[in-house]
């Protein structure tokens, strides 16, 4: 008799432990995979025109999310979410091939977010901007 409540003890003890384990894998993974919350906000991003180099890219956290301003190389620049839309992972722009990846499932973009190969559904939708005395102002 004693034999079996220590049993089901270790059976409950290694149950627990095995359910924590799941817990603590998944969660970062679910949290890598989900895309962002978007938080309402009118929100703008200022920086300096010069902080992008031409042919460079500057991501910053915008209203929740994840921005992107590039510089072309004959210096047009283009404002973009850079949240990927099949997944919602963060696009990488990769300066020598002047496109976008996304690392999640090899999905490309034009620097106007067109997609150019992959799974991604959409293009990358673009955000409002201006320029004025030197400064890019998004939102």
């Amino acid at each position: 008799m004693q034999t079996n409540s220590r049993r089901t003890f270790l059976g409950l003890c290694l149950g627990g432990l095995a359910a924590a384990a799941t817990a603590l894998t998944a969660y970062p993974i679910f949290n890598y995979l989900a895309p962002r919350k978007q938080t309402s906000g009118e929100g703008t991003v200022s920086f300096p025109e010069s902080d992008i180099p031409p042919g460079g890219a500057k991501f910053f956290d915008f209203r929740g999310s994840t921005g992107v301003v590039i510089k072309k190389t004959n210096g047009e620049l283009v404002a973009l979410s850079a949240v990927c839309t099949h997944l919602g992972c963060i696009v990488q722009w990769e300066n020598v091939k002047q496109d976008f990846l996304c690392p999640c499932h090899g999905g490309r973009y034009t620097p106007e977010g067109i997609v150019i190969s992959g799974p991604p559904p959409r293009p990358l939708p673009k955000l409002p901007f201006h320029v004025a005395n030197g400064t890019i102002t998004v939102g």
